[in-house]
């Protein structure tokens, strides 16, 4: 994963050789590993590129990179299909040399049309003076755009930045295709044309229709002086998913289930679904393509291969290497299940679980209010008395934090460990307090959510950068020892509830509409991803230097979910946690998984308790007023009026 940024400008005087501070600290925290700045100059542009890598795979490859034509690439993703990357080899590297040999823009297209992961990509063609860029089909990695008031330079990056007082200037690059800029011809004609390169499945005939209604609400958002207009040829990115299965069932189907409606939630009634053979078919074939994207997901990174055995043995020093974001809800458990199939066994994973402080604070006999032990004529010795101070402290603490999504994913943790006591299960609580969360929201986060600013965003963003961070405590029942995730790959569940019909709205919708009502629902639902979850998500986790995977977005995976008819993934017949994912919960019972496979789901900001944690009266949809940014400017002017 990378930060990547292009700033473009047609004017000498308005040019800055340098990026701004906030802005390149903003890079360089997604990229840790190595940062490269290359500058290109023409008579009638400018050209300053930015690369901050995070390695993981092959070569360290330090970006942009530049060949002897003068060709500029920047890349922000993860090939894990669709080209051939060798192990040892780089997918930057990769990309760049077929996009160097390519001879025409259906080379191009056809290049990226491959792909199989998630990706942003800058892509200067020094010799047709053009600016390509653009986001995968469902916009896993970030990419923003911010085009001067003047009309006299814009910028591309991965994340922006915020100036406090001034209104948010960056917006999200739509994920509706490839954009590419004639940078010779827009310093003459002093105005922006974006070329659309869309997305098409190759049998559909209202591509020009879906492409003239994309046009329409990109240039909705963008200043006068750009337009948007599709590319001449009519060329096209092939859609890398197959179409949502719409079809209906017979009204056999509608008496059947509403027969079983009443069945409460139990394991025994998931037992009665796998007993009908063609279910069980296509469960067992929905865990082996997601079993295959946790697996591309898990081994894509750097190991340590050369250590001796004597340390491979010392399984308690290894560190891990992946990490998951988890409540203990169905979407998790199962990620953490078909991970343990393919990460070294050796290896710990983390499972990372958030919470935010609740009001009430309970604290056992035997304690004073600042959690300390009171003294009592029982003498310990002095180390264990400490290690049982800090065991009590965090258990004190822990009270404050016990909110649903810990007692899940403490429940969680033991379904896990009876599966496979030989793996190291790293359980981190990583509590949240309300100073916390308003310090870090104002220095740290309120930038990355935007541009997005709605009560819902903060909740979940705010919740995603602590989780992802992975600095907590590692509780046992014998001590509590602080503990941060050196996990460079984050697993997260996002696109189960979307694809499943996971959420209350899909059941509102289907009592209202039916099964017609439930495709579009769902249809509408993964559309929108890319603008409504995915890029906030990019950018709250990759601010630590971590790089979000998302399995349930495996092209694969969701190829052959849109190639099911709705009612073998869900049944909203059915009472909540059964109905709503009904094949995750089949293929959690084949996988082992007991409790986890009937909890009905419960949204991250009601489990972790961030939502409302502030203000009751809110709503979701509302704009939310905490998401002011401070710049790092004022931040430095701040601490000198403090000191």
């Amino acid at each position: 994963m990378c930060g990547i940024c292009c700033a473009v400008s047609f004017s000498v005087e308005h040019f800055n050789k340098d990026l701004k501070e906030d802005l390149l600290c903003n890079l360089k925290r997604r990229g840790p590993n190595s940062s490269k700045q290359l500058l290109k100059s023409n008579i009638n542009y400018q050209c300053l590129f930015s690369g901050h890598v995070l390695h993981l795979r092959g070569v360290l490859t330090a970006q942009p990179v530049e060949d002897e034509r003068g060709n500029v690439f920047l890349w922000n993703g993860e090939v894990f299909s669709g080209i051939k990357v060798e192990a040892e080899e780089n997918d930057t590297q990769i990309m760049f040399n077929y996009l160097s040999s390519s001879k025409n823009e259906s080379d191009i297209l056809s290049l990226f049309s491959k792909v199989q992961g998630p990706w942003s990509f800058i892509y200067y063609q020094a010799s047709s003076h053009s600016l390509w860029f653009g986001r995968d089909f469902f916009g896993r990695r970030s990419l923003l755009w911010h085009f001067s008031s003047l009309g006299k330079s814009f910028c591309l990056s991965s994340v922006g930045a915020q100036t406090s007082g001034v209104p948010n200037q960056w917006q999200e690059v739509p994920a509706s295709g490839i954009f590419r800029i004639d940078l010779k011809s827009t310093s003459i004609s002093k105005s922006v044309v974006l070329k659309l390169y869309p997305w098409k499945y190759n049998s559909r005939e209202d591509v020009i229709k879906e492409c003239v209604n994309s046009l329409t609400q990109i240039s909705a958002d963008l200043p006068t002086f750009v337009s948007v207009a599709a590319n001449e040829a009519k060329l096209y990115l092939k859609e890398p998913v197959v179409p949502l299965n719409m079809i209906l069932p017979q009204a056999t189907f509608e008496i059947h289930c509403s027969s079983i409606s009443s069945v409460p939630p139990s394991r025994e009634t998931l037992q009665v679904f796998l007993t009908d053979g063609h279910m069980k078919e296509v469960v067992q074939q929905f865990i082996d393509v997601l079993s295959i994207a946790v697996k591309r997901r898990v081994l894509c990174l750097p190991r340590d291969e050369n250590l001796t055995q004597s340390e491979v043995l010392k399984t308690s020093n290894r560190k891990a290497n992946v990490a998951i974001l988890f409540s203990g809800g169905i979407d998790s458990m199962v990620i953490a299940a078909l991970a343990d199939r393919h990460i070294p066994l050796d290896e710990p994973v983390d499972l990372l679980n958030v919470a935010f402080m609740t009001k009430e604070k309970t604290i056992p006999a035997g304690f004073n209010k600042k959690g300390r032990k009171e003294k009592n004529n029982c003498e310990k010795p002095p180390e264990e008395s400490s290690k049982n101070v800090t065991a009590a402290a965090a258990a004190i603490a822990g009270e404050q934090f016990n909110v649903p999504d810990r007692i899940t994913g403490r429940a969680g943790l033991k379904e896990l460990q009876a599966a496979n006591p030989s793996r190291i299960w790293n359980f981190v609580e990583i509590n949240v307090s309300l100073e916390e969360l308003q310090r870090l929201r104002r220095t740290r986060i309120s930038h990355l959510i935007q541009p997005l600013d709605t009560v819902l965003d903060d909740s979940i963003g705010c919740a995603v950068w602590f989780a992802s961070g992975g600095v907590g405590w590692l509780v046992t029942q014998d001590e509590a020892k602080p503990y941060q995730s050196s996990a460079k790959v984050v697993l997260t569940g996002i696109g189960a509830d979307e694809q499943l019909a996971g959420y209350s709205r899909h059941r509102v919708r289907f009592q209202t509409h039916g099964l017609e009502g439930l495709n579009k629902e769902i249809e509408m639902e993964l559309g929108r991803i890319s603008s409504r979850n995915l890029g906030r998500d990019d950018r709250v986790i990759g601010d630590h230097g971590k790089e979000a995977r998302f399995p349930f977005l495996d092209e694969n995976v969701v190829s052959f979910l849109n190639s099911l008819p709705v009612w073998e993934k869900a049944n909203l017949t059915l009472s909540r946690g059964i109905g709503e994912k009904l094949i995750l919960r089949l293929a959690a019972v084949e996988l082992g998984l007991t409790n986890s496979a009937l909890l009905p789901k419960r949204a991250m900001q009601f489990g972790s308790r961030i939502a409302k944690m502030e203000k009751n009266n809110e709503k979701a949809s509302d704009k939310c007023g905490r998401l002011q940014v401070i710049s790092l400017e004022n931040l430095s002017i701040e601490k000198e009026i403090k000191t």
